[in-house]
């Protein structure tokens, strides 16, 4: 995982494929706590939970920070103490590494 914390996120802005689904169990096994969704399209996803709402919130706004840094944004909800956070690609409907840098990270924070 620390090659993926060392890197950061490209620009994306379409033009090249998503990764296939060996790259994708290959990347996963950096982030093993991301469950890989395969509908309506590629993503990766991961739920935490937290005390309380206040810790939840505190968590995205963590999130939202480094999201902004890196210019790779997380689909999240919010559901009281538990957080969802959806990772792919918009311009090219699938997974790219820019979305197992942006899980490592935040597995890390």
């Amino acid at each position: 995982m620390n090659d993926l914390i060392k890197k950061h996120c490209i620009p994306c802005e379409g033009g090249v494929s998503p990764l296939d689904e060996i790259e994708i169990k290959e990347y996963l096994k950096q982030v093993p706590e991301w469950s890989f969704i395969k509908s309506p399209h590629h993503s990766i996803d991961r739920e935490f939970k937290f005390r309380n709402f206040i810790e939840a919130m505190e968590f995205v706004n963590k999130v939202a920070d480094l999201a902004e840094r890196e210019g790779h944004h997380p689909d999240i909800t919010i559901n009281y103490n538990k957080v969802n956070l959806s990772l792919w690609t918009h311009a090219i409907g699938g997974l790219f590494e820019n979305d197992f840098i942006l899980a490592a990270k935040i597995d890390k924070l």
